[in-house]
């Protein structure tokens, strides 16, 4: 009855009423509203840029660099290598798994499958000396090289492995666009940092000798990126990222004969889009 006679007269007098804690509607938290504890992975594919860099190489009768030597990637266009297991690794590809440890702040692991090409028949500067110099059709008349195949071809096509780790921040934007129900759709960004080694397998024939292609740890690299995700139905996103940091090089293996190595620094720039889930753990 007290119950009764409150109701009448809040209807009265049109006031609230307030029940009881057990009897208040509870509304619970979207699926989307927290990232603490989920877990995520994505794969993806990118385009990538590259500065000039001077490229230091060394033997038992040779020392000589190049200088603003110019490279480009090898993109393979969309297509079924990205998804063929066997096929995985001709695209230039990216692979990411991470954990959100707040709602915000998310650590991870990934792999940034990238191509490096240097470009042949250019010419460019040089100082040094190496054996049989002007055999190779690389000597042009204003003391420059040319970057003929016989004399030098240069390569990280298998790839120009990034192995990194990033710790970044994600943000959800979606009342920006006056989206209520996130766990249908939601819009976030993110940004981030990140450090780790480089694991090339570099393709090289150099002074006509025989061509070497082996993964080598050959030096570190660092990053920073800033993204746009969008998120369907609470696990399933689709992320596009702007990446870009700098390489470098010290130990790149050319030859079979350990003697031989070539150095090298440069900074990048990635455009990646990348397709993924993400889940509570």
């Amino acid at each position: 009855m007290r119950k009764i006679r409150l109701l009448i007269t809040c209807a009265l007098f049109g006031l609230p009423y307030v029940g009881s804690a057990q009897e208040q509607l509870v509304t619970p938290d979207k699926y989307t509203a927290h990232n603490k504890g989920k877990f995520y992975v994505y794969w993806g594919g990118n385009r990538d840029s590259f500065t000039k860099s001077d490229i230091h190489f060394t033997g038992d009768n040779y020392d000589f660099t190049l200088y603003d030597v110019v490279a480009h990637d090898k993109p393979k266009g969309w297509q079924m290598d990205y998804v063929n297991p066997g096929r995985m690794t001709i695209p230039q590809t990216n692979f990411r798994m991470g954990y959100f440890i707040n709602d915000h702040y998310n650590i991870s692991i990934g792999l940034d499958h990238m191509k490096y090409v240097m470009f042949q028949d250019k010419a460019v500067n040089y100082s040094g000396y190496y054996p049989n110099e002007g055999s190779y059709g690389e000597q042009l008349p204003n003391g420059q090289l040319l970057l003929t195949e016989a004399f030098l071809k240069f390569e990280h096509t298998d790839g120009l492995n990034y192995i990194n780790t990033e710790f970044c921040r994600v943000d959800d934007i979606s009342k920006l666009f006056t989206i209520n129900n996130t766990d249908k759709f939601q819009v976030n960004i993110t940004e981030g940092i990140g450090a780790g080694i480089l694991l090339p397998k570099t393709n090289v024939t150099l002074l006509g000798k025989e061509r070497h292609d082996d993964f080598h740890v050959s030096g570190y690299g660092v990053s920073a990126k800033v993204g746009l995700n969008l998120t369907f139905f609470k696990h399933f996103f689709m992320q596009a990222e702007l990446k870009g940091g700098y390489i470098n090089m010290p130990d790149i293996r050319t030859t079979k004969d350990p003697a031989d190595r070539a150095s090298q620094h440069f900074l990048f720039f990635q455009r990646i889009i990348a397709f993924g889930g993400i889940f509570k753990v």
